[in-house]
C-alpha cells in the first residue's frame, strides 16, 4: 500500500446488530437485472438453497453474479442479517456491500455481514475473549512485529549451520500454521536442521506473543477453529445467525479457512463458493487447491455451475489461455469462450538478452503511443520474479517513458508510522513487549543495549514479558537507576495517556501522545534534512486522518477498534487497482500482483525455463501452479498479448544460455526440440542432458552437411 489513503470501512460491515427493529421498506424487484444475465450466470444467482460451487472463469462477470445473487436472496425474503459473505480483501468487502446497496438499498446492505476471514475472526474472538484464554483481551500483531519477534527468537537459538532470513522463517511458520500443524508436530516431522530450527524458533515465537497478549493473523484463523471445536454453544450461535454463507475466491482458501466454513455451514448447508481453480496461484503461502477441487465430495448434493463466457479478452487470447491450462491434470474441466470475436494474433519474440528484450518492449510501446488509439496506462509489463524489471526500468528511464513499479514500500513500514502505532498499542495493551521494545529509545532515553539485554534475560528466566520484567526492575542485577527512572517515567506517561483515551477523540489523543513523548525530537534526530523530515511528519498527520475516518464510520469507535482496522489493512494485499489506475504510466508488476486486473495490452517477458516455470517450483514438482500463473498472465490482456524470451540472460554476473519455457511449446501445440533442457533438474541430470543435446546437434549438422548438394552455399 504505497499511499496513505484511508482504509475501507470493513469494520462497519461486520456483525451488524441482528436485534435491531426491522423497519425495512419492501425490497425492490430485481427481475429485470436477472434477465440481463447469461443463462449460466442466472442459474448461479437463482439457486440459493443447498451447497453450490460456481466455477467463475477469468473475466466471466464473477462480481456481478455474487452481488446480484445476494440481492436476489434479499428480494425473495431471506433475512439480510442471516447472510455472511466472506472475501479476501477489505476493499472487496466494501465494494460488495456498496453494490448490494445500489441494488436493494443501503438499509438492507447494512444488515448483511460482509468481510474478510481475518476481520470476521477478529470480531468473533473479541466477543468471546474469555473462551480463548484472554480475559483481559488481546492485541493484533502485524507483519513487522512478527519479523521482530522471529529475529529475537532466532538470536536466542543462534545456529551456525542454519542460514535463514527472519522473513523466510516467518513464512515457514505461517505455512505450517496454514496446515494446522504445531511446533511439536513440525519438530517431530523435521527432516533436516533447517526444519528443526524453524520449529524451535516457532516455540519461542509463540511464547513471546503469549506473554504480550498478542495474536498474529494466522492465529485469528486457528483460534476461531479451536473455538468452534471446543465450544458447541458459540458454534450453534454462529450457525443460527448465519444460515446463508457465500465465499469469494474460494480457490485461495487454506485449511483453517476451510474448517471455519465447514463448521458454520454444517447445519444448514446453504453454502455458495465462487472461485476458479485455474487461478489458484498461492500454494506457496498455504492456499490449498484441494478445497475447490474436492468441494462436491465434501458437501454432498452440491450443484456445480460453470461461468465460461469471458467478457474481457479477444478470442485469440482466450484460445491461447485454454491451450495452456488444458495441460493441467488437477482441474475442473472448463473452456473459456470469448464474448467478443476475433482479435489480434498473439506475438512471440525471441531476443538476444534481457537488454534487447527491454529495448524491444519499450520501443514497441513508444511506437503504439505515437498513435491516438493508445495511452501509456493501457500497457502492463508482467514478469515472474522481482529482479526481472531492472533492465526494463533502465530502458524506460533512458527513453523518458513514465512508469510505475507496483508494490513499493508500504505506508505501514515507515519508521514514524510504526513508532506512533507502537505507542498507541501500549495505551491499549501495556503488556505489549514488541511495542515497548520498539519505542523505548524513540526518542532516545538512555536505555542501552546492555541494560535491555539484562531485562530480556530476566524476563526469559522468569517466563514473563519485558514490561512485567521492568515492573520488577529492582530485582535485575546491574540495571542502573537512570535506566529504571527513564522507563518508569515513560510508562507513567503512557498510563496517563491511556486514561485519557475515553475522554479525548482519537485525533486529539494522537496529538497529545506525539507532544507528550516529544516525538518531534525523534524526527529531528532521525531526519536532519528538513525536506524528508516534513514528509515523515505528514505520515503522522495521515494517521490522524485515518483516525478521523474511522470515527466517522464506526458506531462505537475506540482506540482498540482503530488499531485493529489498521493492522488488518496492513496485513492484506495492497489495492492494486488503485495503484495502476491513477496516472498515465506504463505498469510493471509481477504475475502474482496482476491477478484480478486487466489491461488493453500485456507484455509477458522472460518466458524461460527457470523463470516461468520458476526453477525452484519445477524442482519441487509445482509445475501446475506455475502453469496457472502463466494462465493468469495471459488472461489479463484484453486486446493484445505480446510474449518474449531470450537466448541468454545474465545470472549472477555470468551470461547463461536460456531455454524457452515449456509453456511456449504448449501454446504452439508442439513438443520441445531434442536439445531443449527443462528447469528443475539436478546438476548431474542437467549435465547429462546438455551432453546429449550437443551430441544430437553435432550428428544433425553432420547429416545436414552430407545431404547438402555441392556448389550450394548457406544462404
Amino acid at each position: 500500500m504505497a499511499s496513505a489513503t484511508p482504509p475501507p470501512a470493513q469494520s462497519a460491515l461486520l456483525f451488524p446488530d441482528a436485534n435491531e427493529p426491522a423497519r425495512l421498506p419492501p425490497p425492490p424487484d430485481i427481475s429485470g437485472l436477472i434477465a440481463k444475465l447469461n443463462p449460466e450466470q442466472r442459474r448461479a444467482v437463482e439457486n440459493t438453497e443447498g451447497p453450490q460451487l460456481v466455477l467463475a472463469g477469468a473475466g466471466s462477470g464473477k462480481t456481478r453474479v455474487i452481488t446480484t445473487r445476494i440481492a436476489h436472496m434479499v428480494a425473495k425474503g431471506i433475512p439480510p442479517e442471516s447472510i455472511l459473505a466472506m472475501t479476501f480483501t477489505n476493499k472487496a468487502a466494501g465494494e460488495m456491500r456498496e453494490r448490494i446497496g445500489q441494488l436493494v438499498g443501503k438499509q438492507y446492505a447494512a444488515k448483511i455481514t460482509a468481510g474478510t476471514f481475518h476481520s470476521f475472526c477478529l470480531e468473533l474472538l473479541r466477543k468471546h475473549k474469555k473462551a480463548i484464554g484472554f480475559p483481559k483481551g488481546f492485541s493484533l500483531c502485524d507483519t513487522g512485529d512478527q519479523i521482530s519477534t522471529v529475529k529475537g527468537a532466532m538470536s536466542e537459538l543462534y545456529a551456525v549451520e542454519v542460514k535463514m532470513r527472519p522473513g523466510d522463517v516467518l513464512s515457514a511458520i505461517s505455512l505450517a500454521k496454514s496446515r494446522l500443524e504445531t511446533p511439536k508436530v513440525l519438530l517431530q516431522k523435521a527432516v533436516d536442521l533447517q526444519e528443526e530450527f524453524v520449529a524451535k524458533v516457532w516455540e519461542r515465537y509463540e511464547e513471546r506473543l503469549h506473554h504480550s497478549r498478542l495474536l498474529d493473523f494466522d492465529d485469528l484463523l486457528l483460534r476461531t477453529v479451536g473455538l468452534f471445536d471446543t465450544n458447541a454453544e458459540v458454534l450453534a450461535q454462529v450457525q443460527e445467525r448465519y444460515r446463508y454463507l457465500l465465499v469469494d475466491e474460494y480457490q485461495d482458501t487454506n485449511t483453517p479457512q476451510y474448517e471455519i466454513i465447514r463448521h458454520i455451514a454444517s447445519k444448514y448447508s446453504n453454502l455458495c463458493v465462487v472461485g476458479d481453480d485455474d487461478q489458484s496461484i498461492y500454494g506457496w503461502r498455504g492456499a490449498d487447491i484441494k478445497n475447490i477441487l474436492g468441494f462436491s465430495r465434501a458437501f454432498p448434493g452440491c450443484k456445480t455451475i460453470k461461468l465460461e463466457t469471458n467478457y474481457r479478452s479477444t478470442e485469440a487470447i482466450l484460445n491461447a489461455a485454454n491451450r495452456v491450462i488444458a495441460n493441467n491434470l488437477e482441474r475442473h474441466e472448463k473452456t473459456l469462450r470469448a464474448h467478443r470475436e476475433g482479435g489480434a494474433a498473439l506475438k512471440l519474440f525471441r531476443l538476444a538478452d534481457e537488454n534487447e528484450e527491454a529495448q524491444f518492449v519499450v520501443r514497441d510501446i513508444i511506437n503504439k503511443t505515437n498513435t491516438p488509439e493508445w495511452r501509456l496506462s493501457d500497457f502492463a509489463i508482467l514478469f515472474r520474479t522481482a529482479i526481472q524489471p531492472k533492465s526494463v526500468e533502465v530502458e524506460l528511464r533512458a527513453q523518458n517513458v513514465p512508469y510505475k513499479l507496483v508494490g513499493g514500500q508500504s505506508f505501514f513500514d515507515k519508521k514514524e508510522v510504526r513508532d506512533i502505532l507502537a505507542y498507541l498499542r501500549l495505551l491499549v495493551n501495556p503488556s505489549d513487549e514488541l511495542s515497548l521494545m520498539r519505542i523505548i529509545n524513540s526518542p532516545p532515553r538512555g536505555v542501552g543495549r546492555t541494560s535491555l539485554n539484562r531485562v530480556i534475560e530476566f524476563a526469559n528466566q522468569h517466563h514473563i514479558s519485558v514490561p512485567d520484567a521492568f515492573d520488577r526492575s529492582s530485582e535485575i542485577e546491574g540495571l542502573g537507576p537512570a535506566v529504571i527512572t527513564a522507563v518508569s517515567e515513560l510508562r507513567r506517561l503512557l498510563a496517563t495517556l491511556s486514561g485519557l483515551r475515553y475522554s479525548l477523540t482519537l485525533p486529539e489523543l494522537i496529538d497529545r501522545l506525539v507532544e507528550g513523548v516529544n516525538y518531534k525530537a525523534e524526527l529531528e534526530r532521525a531526519y536532519p534534512d528538513p525536506v524528508p523530515r516534513e514528509r515523515r511528519a505528514r505520515s503522522i498527520e495521515d494517521i490522524k486522518r485515518w483516525s478521523e475516518a474511522h470515527t466517522e464510520r464506526r458506531k462505537k469507535p475506540t482506540l482498540g477498534t482503530f488499531l485493529s482496522d489498521l493492522a488488518l489493512n496492513a496485513g492484506e494485499s495492497p489495492d492494486r487497482k488503485k495503484e495502476v489506475a491513477e496516472v498515465d504510466e506504463v505498469t510493471l508488476m509481477t504475475l502474482h500482483a496482476a491477478k484480478g486486473l486487466e489491461f488493453p495490452a500485456v507484455y509477458m517477458i522472460g518466458l524461460e525455463e527457470g523463470l516461468l516455470p520458476h526453477g525452484r517450483s519445477a524442482k519441487e514438482g509445482n509445475i501446475e501452479e506455475e502453469r496457472r500463473l502463466m494462465y493468469v498472465g495471459i488472461t489479463r490482456a484484453k486486446l493484445e498479448l505480446i510474449l518474449s524470451h531470450t537466448r541468454e540472460r545474465n545470472k549472477f554476473g555470468t551470461r547463461v544460455k536460456s531455454m524457452p519455457s515449456r509453456f511456449i511449446y504448449e501454446l504452439k501445440g508442439c513438443a520441445p526440440p531434442e536439445d531443449w533442457i527443462p528447469a528443475g533438474l539436478e546438476p548431474a541430470e542437467k549435465k547429462a542432458m546438455q551432453k546429449a543435446a550437443k551430441k544430437t546437434a553435432k550428428a544433425s549438422a553432420k547429416a545436414s552437411a552430407k545431404t547438402t548438394p555441392k556448389g550450394r552455399g548457406k544462404g
